[in-house]
């Protein structure tokens, strides 16, 4: 028997993962947890071969959580099952240790197949995610220094629709002085000192489409 545990804070989306994994011949929940510090206060722990965690959970993130848990049990494999599809929350899941990434629309079946195939040694990810890897991976290196966040691509796209700083916070749920904070980042990575530099560049370098 794959003995599996789930951490997710849902608890509708808790009980339907564990209903249909213990349905499974193969398989057993061994608990479920709503939090990773409640994981971690757990002895079921060791006793597990995978754990279906969320990234936005209460407290600790299922992104530390994966690192807080590959630290103790480095044999227990992690899959990351969440709502969040951007680059920044994929690549970081997985440098925390996660062996898979999925996306909490997957159906039941394709939740258990991806519990089986972590277990045999496969790393199961949702097809949008892993193509969303390649196209990184086949992305052109750039000096890390130099790298814009998923944030900062963000408010360069609207800096190309020409959208004032306020009209962007208020798109974007953020302070007129945090706009300013990433654009000064903007600036400085893509090394220009205005508005219409920053949209140039942004577009010369494939990172915002035009408009």
């Amino acid at each position: 028997m794959i003995k599996v545990i789930i951490v997710e804070d849902n608890k509708y989306m808790r009980e339907g993962w564990k209903t249909f994994i213990d349905y499974d011949k193969d398989l057993c929940v061994l608990d479920v947890f709503e939090s990773c510090e409640d994981l971690l206060k757990s002895q079921e722990t060791k006793k597990s071969d995978v754990i279906i965690m969320d990234i936005g959970l209460p407290g600790m993130s299922g992104i530390e959580g994966v690192k807080a848990v590959k630290a103790i049990h480095p044999d227990v494999m992690v899959i990351m099952a969440t709502v969040h599809d951007d680059n920044e929350h994929i690549f970081e899941a997985i440098k925390a240790g996660a062996v898979g990434y999925l996306m909490k629309k997957v159906t039941p079946d394709e939740l258990v197949a991806a519990i089986k195939d972590a277990d045999s040694g496969g790393s199961p990810i949702t097809p949008n995610i892993a193509r969303k890897i390649i196209t990184k991976l086949h992305a052109p290196v750039v000096p890390e220094s130099e790298q814009l966040t998923d944030r900062e691509l963000e408010i360069l796209q609207h800096l190309a629709s020409g959208k004032s700083y306020a009209t962007i916070g208020k798109t974007i749920f953020l302070s007129v002085d945090g706009v300013r904070h990433h654009i000064r980042k903007i600036y400085q990575k893509l090394q220009v000192n205005s508005r219409s530099e920053a949209v140039s560049k942004g577009i010369l370098k494939r990172l915002i489409d035009p408009e």
